[in-house]
């Protein structure tokens, strides 16, 4: 009988696919949660603690009998606060951390990358047993450009001609349950991906086939974007940040195009046409 795997980051995107993926696969995980209301999907499914990841008391509870760890940070917090996850982890005889990271964190090249490497590092040096899933940008922040699609049929990014191989959340959970449920992934780092690099323009115009209007891409100063992600209330910080990770997309370090998936999970990743189709309704 395998151990307990606490998931991290259950109510946010990426971890809320590791849960729900592992309960279709008949696991009972545990998560940690910060507020237990927004993880009512779950209840009668998996174990829920009250916590984060910055309280020592709720951690230590979260960890006791965990074998597996998937291990979420988010935010300008998100370097110390899996800091502290790793040591709790160690101390609690934690035995695995699958880590999700960010394509390119190796290389450290953006801000995004300079936060999540040296807590790779943490992880290569502390004696567990650790995976890395690399992936690049998700599908799923499309649906941040909601309001714009719904109300000017447009978004609005600073990415010119930039390509982007945009990755479906659904395989990068699926990728995270195998390496949480499978042998064979330790000392692993995955760099994820889907399964072509598309521009704005050419994501608009899957969008439009998807909705059945036009939807346009429109290229921005990044001056422009930063005044609106600054005016919705995000911190400062991690703002630069997006600038500099969308920055990135313009000159075309977000095009690669990986196997990993495919390789990990036995199937091809889903494309962006087949993302914007189950999620057509949200735009409408």
């Amino acid at each position: 009988m395998a151990g307990t795997i606490l998931v991290t980051g259950s109510t946010g995107t990426i971890g809320g696919e590791v849960a729900r993926q592992l309960i279709a696969a008949g696991i009972r995980p545990r998560l940690l949660v910060r507020d237990p209301a927004k993880a009512r999907e779950f209840e009668g499914k998996a174990d829920i603690v009250k916590g984060d990841l910055g309280d020592a008391a709720s951690l230590e509870r979260a960890m006791r009998g965990v074998e597996k760890l998937f291990l979420v940070g988010s935010g300008v917090d998100g370097q110390a606060l899996e800091a502290k996850a790793i040591d709790a982890a160690k101390k609690a005889g934690v035995k695995h951390v699958v880590k999700l990271s960010l394509l390119g964190a190796q290389e450290e090249a953006i801000t995004f990358a300079r936060w999540h490497r040296p807590v790779e590092k943490q992880l290569e040096a502390s004696g567990l047993a650790w995976t890395f899933l690399r992936p690049v940008n998700f599908m799923s922040n499309m649906l941040g450009n909601i309001g714009s699609i719904k109300g000017q049929g447009a978004f609005y990014q600073p990415t010119g001609e930039g390509k982007t191989s945009v990755i479906d959340p659904a395989d990068v959970g699926a990728v995270a349950v195998k390496a949480l449920t499978e042998p064979g992934h330790e000392g692993k780092a995955y760099p994820l991906t889907g399964p072509e690099a598309l521009s704005g323009a050419e994501q608009a115009a899957v969008l439009t086939k998807a909705l059945g209007r036009e939807v346009k891409f429109v290229d921005v100063p990044p001056d422009a974007a930063k005044q609106a992600m600054v005016g919705t209330g995000m911190p400062a910080a991690y703002v630069d940040a997006l600038l500099d990770l969308l920055a990135a997309m313009k000159v075309g370090r977000t095009a690669t195009v990986t196997d990993s998936v495919q390789k990990v999970t036995g199937r091809k990743p889903g494309t962006f046409a087949d993302w914007a189709r189950r999620h057509a309704a949200a735009f409408k």
